[in-house]
């Protein structure tokens, strides 16, 4: 099998009688292509054959150790002779010289399990009863050609004996195959493509298994998820940095929120609530949702949640109940929602239910353009059109094990079958209208035919009365619209939300958005910041004289114009840097210590010209130019 990671296809090389059978996965420039691989490698191992062997092309410059890599994971041993001699290991043993004759045969003597019944050499590819040896080369184009096309051509010859796939990495289009194997040698193969997921369907499903689901009570605000997913599509398409962000996100969310004790399942977080203490109630009556919850509750109410703890934890418990009821009705209405909107001309809500999501966790949906623009082109489908997103609706709630859903299941099963008798009752009535037409429009001339007709159509555009699917659909629609707005509500609107969803969307961006300038600038003008070294503490504008050389060297280049003098620049680092050592100005002569601080000067400009805050200028002898302007 192979696999291009420009084009996302993957080349399966099918033998035919004399023809070998090689995979073409995907290319090193493909984000998470290692993971890939290994997940590639399991999943062989466990469902192919236990023989499964990697190779790079930088561990395979000619035949020889192409064959010796290859042998060498193959059988789970080390022939590397020359690794064991840097060792200091004594090896006295023949060095041994691997063939496609001694693969082939170590092959039949571990597999045994070819049927003696048919000659050897009149078995074909399909009767192979032993598992395939896979052999996944990650990086085609860095194979030399020479290699690629020998190796084909002498594993060729004993497929009877070496039952190989391979499977080619490939970076840039599938087409490099002709171009790296001639015509002799891709006539042995036998080429089939199949397609890769794209990054954003690795990205759906992601969200579908972690985030659009009860099984796991944390959760993301609108911004930190908008957070997550630019940086996944505009930036790497790395689905395990976006685990690890949102890895982070739960991490910064236990680590800020006092409350996130009670973000664990269900029965956990009443068993959790019962031993909170005083402090802890009064982080939940601190709570933005929970002070609106107690405003809307009658006064008597009010002064119990506000003064009594143990009716304070008994109402918690009913608000976290509430919110887990909450979360399961509204991805199952979400999923239903998606299932109508998601083939929708134009996609106003979006081609992915992460989309959807998306914009539910945004706003109101009620109050969007995308909304209303949809329910209007729900209200122009066919039949089919309907009944299919019907039946896809009905099976997210049929697998629903909530049993007040079980109406919705209900409902949307008799809307199946009144659209199923609109056939039946459309037949009788285009026979009753085309014998009307034939006796009304019988034995007449032209001219009362065209009078007649335009009199029909003028009765059809006057009568404003709708058909009976024309109703029936505008019942379903309706009925959606209804479960939208009984079920798709913001999540800030429910009591101690807080505790489940991570909102610090500022954070997340700190520590995920590379902003290497303003690091920079930072470690070097307060080295404190970083360091937290008591004795780099200083005030505003100061500049600490046991800082390190290039921190003092860039404090001092930020007081200056656009060309810096050196001899000047040196002279003030001087004075800054020995007011430090005056303690140890007996210790050594006055010129030495010069050359020693004239040599710290030297490196830490050297340093700033490295990071690109300096350079040499020719407008002035012993100037450098300052590059960077403003803070930093």
């Amino acid at each position: 099998m192979a696999t291009s990671s420009v084009s996302k296809g993957c080349f399966v090389f099918k033998p035919n009688f004399k023809k070998r059978k090689i995979s073409v996965p995907i290319g090193v420039n493909v984000t998470d292509h290692d993971l890939t691989f290994r997940s590639l490698t399991e999943v062989l191992q466990n469902n192919v054959t236990p023989y499964v062997v990697s190779l790079q092309a930088k561990d395979c410059p000619d035949m020889k150790h192409f064959l010796q890599k290859l042998a060498s994971q193959l059988m789970d041993c080390n022939v590397d002779v020359q690794s064991k001699e840097k060792e200091g290991v004594q090896v006295t043993q023949k060095k041994i010289h691997y063939s496609m004759d001694s693969l082939s045969t170590w092959y039949m003597n571990v597999t045994q399990k070819t049927d003696p019944k048919i000659p050897r050499k009149k078995r074909t590819p399909s009767q192979w009863q032993s598992p395939p040896v896979v052999l996944i080369l990650k990086d085609m184009e860095s194979f030399t050609t020479k290699v690629l096309q020998d190796f084909i051509i002498i594993s060729s010859q004993h497929l009877h004996e070496f039952p190989l796939i391979l499977i080619f990495g490939i970076a840039t289009s599938p087409i490099v195959v002709h171009r790296l194997l001639p015509h002799a040698v891709s006539s042995l193969l036998c080429i089939e493509l199949f397609q890769s997921l794209s990054c954003k369907e690795h990205l759906t499903t992601v969200l579908d298994k972690l985030l659009l689901t009860t099984q796991f009570p944390f959760k993301l605000s609108e911004k930190v998820l908008q957070v997550l997913t630019n940086i996944f599509l505009y930036h790497d398409f790395s689905i395990q940095n976006f685990i690890k962000g949102l890895q982070l996100s739960l991490l910064e969310h236990f680590y800020s929120q006092p409350l996130s004790v009670l973000c664990c399942n269900l029965p956990e977080a009443k068993r959790r609530i019962n031993f909170l203490s005083d402090n802890q109630c009064e982080n939940i009556r601190r709570l933005p949702s929970f002070r609106r919850y107690v405003e809307k509750q009658a006064s008597e109410k009010q002064v119990a949640l506000l003064t009594n703890e143990r009716f304070l934890k008994e109402e918690t418990q009913s608000l976290l109940e509430n919110l887990h009821v909450y979360h399961t009705n509204y991805f199952l209405v979400l999923r239903c929602l998606h299932q109508f909107t998601s083939s929708l001309p134009k996609y106003p809500l979006g081609r992915q239910i992460r989309e959807l999501y998306c914009t539910c966790l945004e706003k109101n949906i009620l109050d969007s353009e995308e909304y209303a623009s949809a329910l209007q082109l729900l209200r122009m489908l066919a039949k089919d059109e309907l009944m299919a997103m019907l039946q896809k609706c009905f099976k997210v709630f049929k697998s629903s094990s909530e049993k007040h859903f079980g109406n919705t299941a209900k409902r949307i099963e008799e809307f199946l079958a009144q659209f199923q008798s609109l056939d039946a009752e459309a037949k009788e009535e285009e026979e009753d209208t085309s014998e009307s037409q034939s006796k009304g429009l019988q034995k007449t001339d032209l001219y009362h035919l065209q009078k007649s007709l335009l009199e029909m159509k003028e009765l059809r555009r006057t009568s404003k009365r709708q058909t009976k699917f024309e109703v029936l659909r505008e019942q379903l629609v309706s009925f959606i619209d209804s479960l939208v707005r009984e079920y798709l509500l913001l999540p800030e609107t429910q009591p101690l939300h807080e505790v489940l969803y991570f909102s610090a969307a500022h954070t997340l961006r700190q520590h995920l958005n590379a902003a290497p300038r303003i690091a920079l600038h930072t470690a070097l003008n307060n080295p404190y910041y970083y360091l937290k070294n008591e004795a780099l503490r200083s005030e505003e504008g100061c500049i600490p004289n046991v800082a390190p050389d290039i921190c003092i060297a860039y404090k001092l280049h930020l007081e200056c114009s656009r060309l810096i003098n050196l001899v000047d620049w040196s002279e003030a680092f001087a004075t800054v840097v020995t007011a430090a050592e005056k303690m140890d100005a007996n210790s050594v002569t006055s010129e030495e210590r010069n050359e020693i601080i004239h040599a710290r000067f030297i490196r830490a400009v050297s340093e700033l010209e490295l990071l690109g805050f300096i350079k040499p200028t020719k407008q002035k002898t012993d100037h450098v130019a300052r590059l960077t302007w403003g803070g930093c």
